[in-house]
């Protein structure tokens, strides 16, 4: 397993909002492992793929 390497991620302030609302109630360190827990997840459901990165979600247009 390799180290982890900072980025940066823009994100809009609900999607913050999300992360650490997400974060706080499963008992997560912070945001950042929040979204480690997203990406993983759509990593290992290639199936839902096109679900994920394809559905239109237009809320902040």
């Amino acid at each position: 397993m390799s180290a982890p390497e900072e980025r940066n991620v823009t994100l809009k302030e609900r999607q913050w909002a999300y992360l650490d609302q997400i974060a706080q109630k499963y008992g997560l360190p912070d945001e950042s492992k929040a979204l480690r827990c997203l990406v993983d997840f759509a990593i290992e459901q290639t199936e839902h793929e096109t679900s994920i990165f394809q559905e239109i979600r237009c809320f902040d247009c």
